[in-house]
């Protein structure tokens, strides 16, 4: 494989370094003597190679990708005998589980094909995900109980540019989506560690006065949507930077533009509509409504795609169930690009989202010090799944809901009242 194409050299190099030391700096903050992780598609060598050198830089004890290849997952799903669908690689990821442990940093890279399974059997591809969810389990506990520093960015894979542009000429569509992930990302500045400090101030006002007004539940309103959502007790606002368990205070996504927060998995209530896509898994589901009765969807429907979001809600019991909320302002660089990525870490960037499945325990007063019981009881969501899919709008109204049912302006036709 080379990486000299006209598509990997329409893309800057400058930048492309640019993203690499904050992904280092920034997004993981890494310490001397710590290990770094990577997972990465294979396109994504160019970034590889510089993040790993940036690690080293800053003084990573040994740093270990994993990679993986389009060709290489596709073959298995035209040509492996049917029993291979519900296996996964459990001693990979226990591994990787026993690396977070002995506090091993985790960088993703994103950047896969987004319809890369779009022509493959659906029930092969939950059955496969479903495996891998189970044995990925002792490591994503890892990291989304934030135990680790850890970071996802993403890399212009040239299949990922088709996708999105598919009526330009491959190395102009990868110029287009590296130009659109460099904007997205602030490394298109002279300073950007200074641009994600100022970036990071202003989340975490939002988050302060979040939690200040101790709201129980969020009120969604908007075309197809009457939707109540109410919030974890001892529920804690994030955005931005945080600082994990091992003391290292991080920037998990990048781009991010959201606040979030730990929904209660048995107070949401009403109707909500998907305000953009959702690519989940090489699948486009498209215009999904969905019903919530005591926490859990009782009704769901899309008009593309239906038969793979009902496979998902079906994974487990807490799958039906929410485990985060989050508010993005409908004039967020993302969304103002007007382009749709089939990525949801950068389209939930875009708009006010919801995420199906499992919560994040830092998201708790006091989460570190929080046992999955304690969690559990005051509402924190169980699944093997996290989906983020897409609410808001500049249509959408949102209403902070008191304790006594007094209800303040939170955000006006998508905008911060």
């Amino acid at each position: 494989m080379t990486f000299h194409s006209p598509a990997h050299q329409a893309v800057d190099p400058v930048k492309l370094d640019k993203l690499a030391e904050v992904a280092v700096k920034v997004g993981l903050r890494l310490e001397r003597g710590q290990e770094l992780v990577i997972t990465s598609p294979i396109a994504a060598l160019p970034l590889v190679r510089l993040i790993t050198r940036h690690a080293y830089i800053a003084g990573a004890a040994l740093v270990s990708t994993f990679y993986s290849d389009e060709e290489t997952t596709l073959a298995r799903y035209r040509h492996a005998p049917d029993e291979s669908f519900d296996r996964a690689t459990d001693w990979l990821y226990d591994g990787m589980a026993k690396a977070y442990g002995k506090n091993a940093a985790r960088l993703a890279i994103s950047g896969d094909n987004p319809m890369m399974l779009a022509a493959q059997d659906p029930a092969k591809v939950a059955r496969a995900n479903k495996a891998n969810s189970i044995a990925y389990k002792p490591a994503l506990e890892k990291i989304s109980n934030f135990d680790i520093n850890w970071n996802i960015i993403s890399y212009p894979n040239p299949a990922w540019a088709r996708q999105m542009f598919p009526g330009d000429p491959e190395h102009v569509a990868v110029e287009k989506l590296a130009n659109a992930i460099f904007t997205a990302s602030r490394v298109d500045v002279d300073d950007p560690i200074a641009a994600w400090a100022e970036h990071n101030a202003n989340l975490a006002r939002r988050s302060s006065w979040l939690n200040g007004e101790r709201f129980s539940a969020l009120h969604f309103t908007g075309p197809g949507t009457d939707l109540t959502v109410g919030l974890a007790d001892g529920h804690e606002w994030h955005g931005g930077a945080s600082t994990a368990k091992n003391g290292i205070t991080c920037n998990p996504n990048i781009p991010t533009e959201e606040v979030f927060t730990t929904p209660h998995a048995l107070r949401v209530e009403g109707h909500v509509s998907s305000t953009k896509p959702l690519s989940h898994q090489g699948t486009l589901i498209d215009n999904i409504q969905v019903r919530f009765e005591g926490g859990r969807i009782v009704e769901a429907k899309a008009t593309k795609g239906e038969e793979v979001l009902k496979k998902v809600l079906d994974t487990d019991e807490g799958a039906r169930r929410l485990g985060e909320v989050a508010l993005v302002p409908h004039s967020s660089p993302i969304s103002a690009s007007g382009v749709l990525f089939y990525n949801t870490l950068f389209d939930e960037n875009a708009s006010c989202h919801i995420a199906l499945g499992q919560c994040y325990s830092k998201c708790f007063l006091d989460g570190a010090s929080l046992s999955q019981e304690q969690i559990k009881a005051q509402g924190g969501n169980s699944s093997l799944i996290h989906i983020d899919w897409m609410i808001g709008s500049g249509e959408v109204d949102i209403d902070g809901v008191r304790p006594d049912g007094a209800k303040v302006p939170v955000m006006r036709q998508g905008e911060w009242a």
